[in-house]
């Protein structure tokens, strides 16, 4: 089990406890404090946990890696610090994977914490590279099914270890955001499957480290968003991303006129448009500095592939939101 932590405040504390909960209890927890301040001993202490401390903040991924590291066990669990998670998260998720030795992946049912409604049962995939949760806002009720899914949101998720050795741990240039969807993609080339475990639920503080529509998260958001193109695309999907990308600025901005969306959201934090053309711009140019080894990585995940590129297309093609959904969320 490993927990990345940056804040390391309540929320840390209330997610070490659930974990004291849980019906299985066959796991060690290492939690991995980015705050480079020492701010999670408080919280671990009095806990059964494994504490590493960083000097300074190595960003999502990373840490996930170094918790990766610190253990051999056969599956590998991450869950968000902000992320409390029931007693039966654990047992839920370990029984839906080992129904299916395909399945490198498992995915939770993520609550909104007090709202009663989801954050994420999987994820889905736009067609300009955006992901976003998959039922976003919609009773739990409805997704009361367990069944395959494109990936997990990596707030909480359960992978194979054997899986993780095959085609590496988490992207660690990506910093912040998407690490997780640039993993399940590459696992989907490799031909590993996701399920998602209804019954493994944990209730997560949507965006509590980094705010719902802070220029940060706009600029990782948008910035991995390409190095997710350029890695894991085929230039068949590639050559209808600039389309998919204008529609989803379109409704962006449409958005902004009718309050509602994560446009909305930033320019009513007190953020400009200026300012998100700006961001976006920044995004682009990181991208091309980046080309290089993007392509690189690009190269190795093809060599590796298991499935066609046709195949694969067809795959993101069940699993998809519009461009304008994507604005709305």
């Amino acid at each position: 089990m490993v927990i990345p932590t940056l804040a390391a405040g309540e929320p840390l504390v209330e997610c070490l406890q659930s974990l004291e909960d849980q019906t299985f209890r066959d796991f060690n927890v290492v939690v991995i404090d980015n705050s480079g301040k020492g701010l999670a001993r408080a919280a671990a202490q009095g806990c059964s946990v494994r504490l590493i401390e960083n000097r300074r903040n190595m960003g999502f991924g990373a840490a996930v890696n170094q918790g990766i590291r610190e253990s051999h066990a056969p599956f590998v669990a991450v869950l968000n610090d902000d992320a409390a998670a029931r007693p039966g998260w654990l047992a839920g998720l370990m029984r839906t994977m080992e129904l299916e030795p395909e399945a490198g992946m498992c995915a939770s049912m993520v609550l909104l914490a007090g709202r009663g409604v989801l954050d994420s049962a999987g994820m889905l995939m736009c067609p300009d590279g955006s992901s976003k949760q998959r039922g976003h806002g919609r009773p739990a009720s409805e997704f009361a099914r367990q069944e395959e899914v494109l990936f997990p949101s990596g707030s909480a998720a359960l992978y194979r270890r054997v899986m993780l050795d095959r085609i590496g741990g988490f992207d660690e240039d990506f910093f912040l955001y998407s690490e997780d969807t640039d993993l399940g993609l590459r696992a989907r080339w490799a031909r590993w499957r996701c399920l998602y475990a209804p019954e493994a639920v944990v209730e997560h503080r949507y965006s509590h480290s980094a705010g719902r529509a802070s220029p940060l998260k706009a600029y990782y958001v948008e910035r991995n968003r390409l190095f997710l193109l350029v890695k894991n695309f085929p230039v068949s999907m590639l050559a209808k991303v600039p389309m998919a990308t204008l529609s989803r600025y379109w409704w962006h901005a449409v958005s902004l006129r009718t309050g509602s969306g994560a446009a909305a959201q930033f320019r009513a934090e007190g953020n400009s448009v200026w300012r998100l053309g700006w961001i976006i711009l920044r995004a682009h140019l990181a991208m091309l500095l980046s080309l290089p080894s993007l392509v690189k990585k690009r190269r190795d995940i093809r060599r590796n592939a298991r499935l066609a590129p046709l195949e694969f297309q067809s795959l993101l093609g069940r699993y998809s939101i519009s461009p304008r959904e994507v604005a709305a969320l």
